[in-house]
C-alpha cells in the first residue's frame, strides 16, 4: 500500500495522531482532520485516497458525511471506526458503501486488513475509470447513424425493427453495424455491446 494517502477523520486529537504515526510506520501518507467540516473544506486540495472515519464526529454523524461525499459525486473508499455501541450503525455505513468498519480499540493488523481492502476497491475504480475513458474514445470513431444502429442493437432490436425506425433498408442497418465492428475492432455482437454499454452510450 506504500503511496497510498489516507485521510483520517477523528475529532479526538490523540487518536489521529496515533493512527497518522502507526500508518507511517507502514509507508502511508496521512492528512488529519478534525471534523466533518474541516475535512469537506480540504477536500478539494486532497490526493486521492482512502477515508479512515470515527462514526461519531462532534459536528456531525459519520454517515451524513458519506452521503455527503456521494452527493459531490466522490468515489473515495470509506473504513468507518465506531465504538462497540456503535455497531448497528456501522452496519448502516456499510449499507451507505464503506468498505469495512473497525471497532475500537482495533489492532494495527485489522487497520491494515481493512485499509487495503479500500485501496484495492479504490484501484478497481480507477481502472473503471480508464476503460470507460478508453471505450468513450473509441466510441468517438462512429458516425452518428452508427451509434443510431448500435443504440438499436442494445435494445435487443432486429435488423429489420431499426431499419424501420430510422428509415433506411435491413442491408444498410447491417453495413453499419460491421464498420462498427471494424472500427471498434470487435468480431462479435456481444463484444461489441459490451463495449457501448462500459462507454455510457447505451445511457440515454
Amino acid at each position: 500500500m506504500g503511496g497510498r494517502f489516507v485521510h483520517i477523520v477523528d475529532d479526538d486529537e490523540m487518536v489521529r495522531r496515533s493512527l497518522a504515526f502507526m500508518l507511517a510506520s507502514e509507508g502511508l501518507q496521512t492528512t488529519q482532520h478534525d471534523s466533518a467540516a474541516s475535512f469537506l473544506a480540504a477536500l478539494p486540495e486532497l490526493e486521492e485516497g482512502c477515508l479512515l472515519l470515527d462514526l461519531r464526529l462532534g459536528d456531525a454523524n459519520g454517515i451524513d458525511l458519506q452521503r455527503r461525499l456521494h452527493e459531490n459525486g466522490s468515489v473515495m473508499p470509506v473504513v468507518i471506526m465506531t465504538g462497540q455501541a456503535d455497531v448497528s450503525s456501522a452496519v448502516a455505513a456499510m449499507k451507505e458503501g464503506a468498505v469495512d468498519f473497525l471497532e475500537k480499540p482495533f489492532s494495527k493488523a485489522d487497520l491494515l486488513t481493512a485499509l487495503r481492502s479500500a485501496c484495492e476497491r479504490l484501484a478497481r475504480e480507477q481502472k473503471g475509470d480508464i476503460e470507460r475513458d478508453n471505450a468513450r474514445h473509441l466510441m468517438e470513431q462512429l458516425s452518428p447513424r452508427e451509434r443510431q444502429v448500435l443504440k438499436g442493437l442494445a435494445r435487443g432490436k432486429a435488423n429489420k425493427n431499426i431499419a424501420f425506425d430510422l428509415g433506411i433498408s435491413p442491408r444498410t442497418v447491417e453495413i453499419h453495424r460491421s464498420n462498427a465492428m471494424r472500427k471498434l475492432n470487435v468480431r462479435s455482437l456481444p463484444e461489441l455491446l459490451h463495449l457501448a454499454f462500459r462507454a455510457g452510450e447505451m445511457d440515454d
